[in-house]
C-alpha cells in the first residue's frame, strides 16, 4: 500500500528537498508539478539507487529549480505501518496469508 504526500517548494529549495526525501527510504516515486498542478517531472525511487543513476535527475531538477518560482512535489511512499504490523505476529500456518497488491 502506498501512501501520497504534496509539498509546496520554492524552486531554491527545490534540490534539497528532493535530496532529503530520497535520504529518507520509504520514498517509491515523486512527481514536481507547477504551482497551477501541471505535471513537469515524474521518476521511479527504487532501493538501490545510488548518486551515479541519480545524478543526471539531480542535474535536471537542478535546472527546473532555475526556471521555477515556485512548485509542487508530490511523493509516494510505502505504508511503513501496515508493514510494521506484519513483523509482529509470528507467522504460522495459520496466519500466513500472501497478498498481492499493484499500485498504478
Amino acid at each position: 500500500m502506498s501512501i501520497k504526500e504534496t509539498f509546496s517548494v520554492t524552486g531554491e529549495n527545490l534540490l534539497k528537498r528532493i535530496k532529503e526525501l530520497i535520504a529518507e527510504g520509504n520514498v517509491t516515486k515523486i512527481s514536481i508539478s507547477d504551482k497551477h498542478g501541471k505535471d513537469i517531472m515524474s521518476f521511479p525511487v527504487t532501493l538501490g539507487v545510488i548518486g551515479v543513476v541519480l545524478a543526471p535527475i539531480f542535474a535536471a531538477v537542478g535546472a527546473l529549480a532555475a526556471l521555477l518560482t515556485e512548485c509542487k512535489i508530490t511523493v509516494e511512499r510505502t505504508d511503513k505501518t501496515a508493514e510494521n504490523e506484519g513483523e509482529e505476529t509470528p507467522k504460522t500456518e495459520e496466519n500466513t496469508q500472501s497478498t498481492d497488491i499493484e499500485v498504478h
